[in-house]
């Protein structure tokens, strides 16, 4: 990467030449009721338009991947029809949208799937609590899965990229991280088998690769990114070699010619639990040559240390794009915001995780 470039310089990544390099993380906001994409998504996406690009909150392949109350799927056309009314506004807008396909695995209960209790590798059960419909519980132990249920669940994903498709979707990008389904079996705290998708890293490996495969064959590579979280802690999740482990699959995606690796950097609970890899990029850029994401730690900039922020991310040459999660909650035009060094709206983490407008779609633009 050239060191005179800047986030407000346009980038190639995989199919699309995006017009800025800043990019709207997946956040989780809980307002699908019912699970169904609506009409109050499509303004809060569309209000953001000016990304580089967005990707969509994490959004379920199948009823039984739900792990919240109110997040959004992508197995029906009741939700198909829905997030069509998202991409049509976004694309109204001029912006480019890709959907995260989501499996929770561990992390849900089984108050939230009909009684069933949640599927993983193994029957370890994650550290945490969940907001359910019998009120705030600890995460259960759950089943793990046969190895004949496995494939049926990389077929899932495959039908969620054809559903995101027929949605109007860009792209989509698969949730590898924070301590979900893929990143279950990929990390050998949460993976205990025996069999061919647990014990050598290949192996653990081989479900995450499965997936891409059958999503990159729906979509292409060059419309496919994947997100992951190398030193994420997130519900008890650890790795007890995790320079090897993601190393391993970070060099496998070069295979794919993926749009981009959305690399997650640790947060300060992560940093407080344990010795984990910081930073991120900087130990596995060597390996990937396509497109880097990163993300994490870029939240708390203000207009005064931006200067700062492109000196740490873009003259390093370890990431061609940085994506916020927060600060587009809270300032819908940011990267206008941003390229004129202009005061920034505070988010209220009181309405992060609602069902109504405030906090969501409230917030002023600039010129207002």
């Amino acid at each position: 990467m050239s060191s005179n470039l800047n986030l407000f310089a346009p980038v190639q990544m995989g199919a699309y030449i995006l017009p800025n390099r800043i990019v709207m993380a997946p956040m989780t906001r809980l307002r699908a009721i019912d699970s169904i994409p609506n009409s109050l998504m499509a303004t809060y996406y569309a209000q953001r338009a000016s990304a580089g690009l967005i990707v969509t909150e994490c959004t379920m392949v199948s009823p039984l991947s739900l792990g919240y109350i109110n997040c959004p799927g992508i197995y029906s056309a009741e939700q198909v029809a829905g997030w069509r009314l998202v991409t049509d506004a976004v694309h109204e807008q001029g912006g480019r949208i890709f959907l995260q396909l989501w499996h929770s695995g561990r992390v849900s209960h089984s108050s939230l799937l009909g009684g069933e209790l949640p599927v993983a590798p193994s029957a370890i059960a994650g550290v945490g609590s969940l907001h359910t419909p019998l009120g705030k519980v600890s995460l259960e132990t759950p089943r793990a899965l046969e190895i004949e249920e496995i494939t049926g669940i990389v077929e899932q994903f495959r039908q969620g990229a054809k559903n995101a498709l027929a949605a109007g979707f860009d792209g989509v990008e698969l949730h590898g991280a924070f301590g979900y389904l893929i990143d279950q079996f990929l990390q050998d705290g949460s993976n205990q088998r025996t069999d061919e998708y647990g014990g050598s890293i290949e192996n653990r490996s081989r479900f995450l690769l499965e997936v891409v495969a059958a999503v990159v064959d729906v979509w292409g590579g060059e419309r496919v990114g994947i997100k992951l979280s190398p030193s994420n802690t997130f519900y008890g999740m650890q790795d007890s070699n995790p320079q090897a482990t993601f190393g391993y699959v970070i060099k496998a995606l070069n295979a794919f010619g993926l749009a981009y690796l959305h690399l997650m950097e640790p947060n300060e609970v992560d940093l407080a639990t344990r010795e984990v890899l910081n930073p991120v990029i900087t130990e596995f850029r060597s390996i990937y040559p396509g497109t880097i994401i990163t993300n994490g730690g870029y939240d708390g900039i203000t207009s005064d240390s931006y200067g700062a922020l492109r000196e740490r991310i873009i003259i390093s040459g370890n990431a061609d794009l940085v994506s916020f999660g927060k600060l587009f909650i809270s300032n819908p035009d940011l990267p206008k915001r941003l390229q004129l060094n202009a005061e920034l709206n505070t988010p209220d983490p009181r309405t992060f995780y609602a069902a109504d407008a405030t906090g969501y779609t409230d917030y002023p633009f600039l010129e207002s």
